[in-house]
């Protein structure tokens, strides 16, 4: 995702083989694989469940500038003038969510336990930025109390754009940008058949995922009725650009199906003289119309393809993004998790043989049972604990043959999947003790 507003001069889009050609532009050789994580938190005053605007000497702009300042990052600012809404280092990228949700992007490593690592760290110093602040950091899917209309917004032009944009194609819009926290992870493809078999196989076993992180069944201060709420909003976001390719379940999906899908799904905004836009055209209408005088080009295409959230999304990644955010020894598991999977070619095998082969229709009443009762619901007369627990199970026998010293990171998500307990429960036994958001908040602070 860009951060600023500027955009680099790029080439016009010739026909539809230009944009396929930008995955098979990502391919890598096997040896070069790496994974990426994100991990998303809720940043809260401690000891009170107000959200934290950006303004203030104890704000999220004030929170940056502190973190930026001790752990040696680079401020970034749209303009010169404008507020800081990022910070720098290397290759790691500190950001903001819309409604204040501080998100580590991760540096690519070769292991789990490196990128694992680097989220520690990186939660040592922000943990010791927000203490300065009288602030903390909260894991947690769904934020336990209040609404969207209680939220601060983030002063980044992308955001502004897209609160006025999104809502018009969803009802939970809002509730996604300003309500919720992730993890997520990123993992490459040599070519492809590669990149097909990855991207079906995270397809067909996120559900599992969805039941092993569901971490979000409070809402507005009472259970919701579903252990994952956070993942039960993305049903109304924008059904173009939201959930499952019908391609990953017809046997019909390659570079040039994803493309085809994104063709057809709404432009959120167009970025030009500095500006965001946001002209009333399908991706598919812009490459054929332009847009003022203007074609379509590849930033343009970039732009688009980050405004993309199915539950695995292609960019030069594939991006995992079904699991809410959890604990950091969760999220690193996560990374652990679709190593294992995804690297070692028996595992990727014995992952594929892991479920019947669903229709979409039967997939989705499958992801439905996953976020509605995590762990606790069934696939048929399977129980879902079950088959979460021999995909991790699949996973761990992938790190020994790949690399054994990644296997402990596995372990957390193992021990989740062998209780049957989806990390929801923990939260809902809390408000049942002391149902005051902010006492929930400090339980589950990072």
């Amino acid at each position: 995702m860009s951060l600023d507003l500027k955009r680099a001069v790029a080439a016009p889009i010739t026909s539809i083989d230009a944009l396929v050609d930008v995955f098979r532009a990502a391919e890598k050789p096997r040896a070069e694989h790496r994974l990426g994580l994100e991990h998303e938190k809720f940043v809260y005053p401690k000891g009170a469940a107000r959200p934290v605007p950006y303004e203030g000497p104890a704000g999220i702009g004030a929170l940056l500038e502190k973190l930026g300042a001790q752990g040696g990052y680079a401020l970034f600012r749209e303009t010169p003038e404008s507020p800081v809404i990022a910070l720098q280092r290397g290759t790691e990228t500190v950001s903001l969510e819309p409604g204040g949700q501080l998100e580590l992007s991760g540096s690519p490593f070769f292991t789990a336990r490196e990128a694992h690592a680097e989220n520690l760290r990186h939660l040592s110093q922000a943990k010791a930025a927000a203490e300065a602040l009288g602030l903390q950091l909260v894991g947690m899917g769904y934020r336990p109390s209040g609404t969207p209309a209680d939220m601060p917004w983030m002063p980044k032009t992308r955001y502004k754009v897209m609160r006025r944009t999104l809502p018009e194609r969803g009802r939970l819009a809002l509730n996604m940008m300003l309500m919720t926290s992730t993890g997520q992870a990123s993992y490459d493809w040599a070519d492809e058949a590669d990149c097909v078999r990855k991207t079906v196989l995270v397809a067909r076993l996120a559900p599992l995922m969805v039941a092993l992180y569901a971490n979000s069944p409070i809402v507005e201060g009472k259970p919701s009725e579903w252990m994952s709420f956070r993942n039960r909003v993305w049903e109304e976001v924008d059904p173009a650009r939201c959930g499952y390719l019908p391609a990953f379940f017809e046997g019909s999906f390659s570079y040039r199906a994803y493309v085809e899908w994104a063709l057809d799904a709404p432009l959120l905004f167009l970025r030009r003289s500095g500006e965001y836009l946001h002209p009333k055209l399908t991706f598919r209408q812009l490459m054929k119309e332009g847009f003022e005088g203007q074609p379509a080009d590849m930033g343009d295409w970039t732009d688009h393809l980050s405004t993309l959230f199915p539950e695995v999304r292609l960019k030069k990644v594939i991006e995992v993004r079904g699991a809410d955010c959890c604990s950091a020894e969760m999220t690193g598991a996560l990374g652990a998790l679709w190593r294992g999977l995804l690297y070692d070619s028996t595992a990727l095998e014995e992952g594929e043989r892991l479920l019947p082969k669903l229709s979409l229709a039967d997939h989705l009443a499958l992801h439905d049972t996953a976020r509605r009762k995590g762990l606790a619901g069934k696939l048929g007369q399977h129980e879902l604990h079950r088959l979460a627990g021999e995909m991790v199970a699949i996973a761990r026998r992938g790190l020994e043959r790949l690399d054994p010293q990644d296997v402990p990171v596995l372990e957390p998500l193992a021990r989740v999947a062998a209780s049957g307990r989806s990390p929801g429960q923990a939260v809902l036994e809390a408000w049942e003790k002391d149902p005051r958001p902010e006492a929930l908040l400090s339980r589950f602070a990072l």
